[in-house]
């Protein structure tokens, strides 16, 4: 056995096949991948990697097992899915993950080939668990794939607190103990006991204030979009294709990036924080049908229109739409009065959460500083944004501007 000290959840055995898997190259890639990608631009002390919240999931789904009365093989193969379930990830986490599904067709809880091969699908085999059944769960198939990956999976559990605590903002903590605790089956649904819709609530509340100030700040946003521009220039002009950018870590593609005169550019502006700024950041009312749901063609269409328009570069653009806004939380399972019910039929606080989401929703339109004024007038052209007012490139920093309007940070 191993005992590893957490910053979140303080002492976390290691033992039996994780202790084998911790070694692996695989797991140990894991160190040099960040958990929240470019996050740090915003706060400078996120920088936490997947191989600590691989632990600390693990750490859950112990517990969570223990709790279910779960032991002997299939105790190892959660186990096993809980440690591994993030060994799929390319560099900088989430942030390029569109731009290598588009060309490999593969997200990052796609891992069969990944633990079917090398070190990781030799200590499987050697403690009798089959790769395919582990890959499963990691995928959150079956039964037990929910406790991996779904509404009450500990996989959310760990990285709400743990990104919290890094960052320093309060909006992630969540009684995890006492969700662990109160885990249960009922007719092959994970629910949460009798006496938790509050508990359930806790963990609707925690994203979704955890997601404007964090995962979708305006900067967080900005620098992702350049990361992913970026990346599609290193597979588009140079020989990385997307299958050797997956499985790069975050010193890789880094170095990839600035190596290359294609893609040059875009890795000193994010080694130095020279972002680019917001021309358009339009409320979803203000956007036309169609735009939302607009595929990546289309996307890079509108982008080389407006760039056009505005008489600059194409790569002086980058729009930026994320989809409609979603609540999956809501769906958790919560036992009321001896029946399962959904958190969204049993939670006034889901109304009001959604409501709260759509007003958070933006699209965002990006530009060099020097040119941002005439980028965004050109946007509102041609994606006939219906704007009631200036645009963010109008306004100068700090006057008549609101704390949702720049995201808590006057420099973006």
């Amino acid at each position: 056995m191993k005992v590893i000290k957490d910053s979140v959840h303080d002492h976390i055995q290691i033992e039996g096949v994780a202790r084998e898997l911790i070694d692996t190259p695989q797991m140990q890639r894991l160190r040099r991948i960040r958990q929240l990608g470019t996050v740090s631009l915003v706060y400078p002390s996120a920088n936490h990697t997947r191989f600590e919240h691989s632990l600390g999931v693990y750490h859950l789904a112990c517990q969570a097992l223990e709790q279910l009365g779960v032991d002997g093989p299939l105790a190892k193969r959660v186990q096993a899915a809980a440690l591994l379930h993030d060994v799929g990830h390319g560099p900088f986490s989430h942030n390029l993950e569109s731009v290598t599904h588009r060309r490999t067709g593969r997200y990052h809880d796609d891992v069969h080939d990944l633990l079917s091969e090398g070190a990781v699908g030799d200590v499987l085999r050697a403690h009798d668990l089959d790769p395919a059944a582990v890959a499963d769960l990691v995928a959150g198939d079956g039964r037990f794939g929910q406790l991996i990956s779904g509404e009450l999976d500990v996989d959310r559990m760990d990285y709400l607190v743990r990104d919290a605590h890094h960052t320093g903002v309060p909006y992630g903590t969540i009684d995890h103990g006492r969700l662990v605790r109160e885990l249960a089956f009922v007719d092959g649904e994970l629910v949460l006991a009798e006496g938790n819709v509050q508990t359930a609530e806790s963990l609707l509340v925690a994203r979704a204030l955890m997601n404007p100030t964090v995962y979708s700040h305006s900067v967080a946003r900005i620098s992702k979009a350049m990361l992913r521009r970026a990346g599609e220039r290193l597979i588009e002009r140079t020989e990385t294709d997307a299958a050797t950018l997956q499985r790069m870590d975050d010193h890789d593609l880094v170095a990839a990036l600035r190596s290359s005169p294609e893609t040059a550019a875009y890795a000193r502006r994010l080694d130095n924080r020279a972002l680019y700024k917001r021309a358009v950041w339009a409320e979803i009312d203000d956007v036309p049908g169609g735009i939302i749901e607009a595929d990546h063609e289309t996307i890079r269409e509108f982008e080389r229109d407006i760039a056009a328009e505005a008489g600059v570069d194409a790569d002086a653009v980058i729009l930026d739409v994320p989809g409609r806004p979603s609540m999956t939380e809501s769906t958790s399972r919560v036992m009321v009065n001896g029946e399962v019910r959904s958190l969204g039929q049993q939670s006034p606080l889901v109304d009001a959460l959604r409501g709260a989401q759509y007003s958070q929703w933006r699209l965002g339109v990006y530009s060099p500083a020097d040119s941002s004024v005439r980028v965004g007038r050109a946007a509102l052209d041609v994606l006939g944004l219906d704007i009631d007012g200036p645009l963010v490139s109008d306004v100068r920093d700090g006057l008549y501007t609101t704390l949702d309007q720049f995201g808590g940070d006057s420099s973006a």
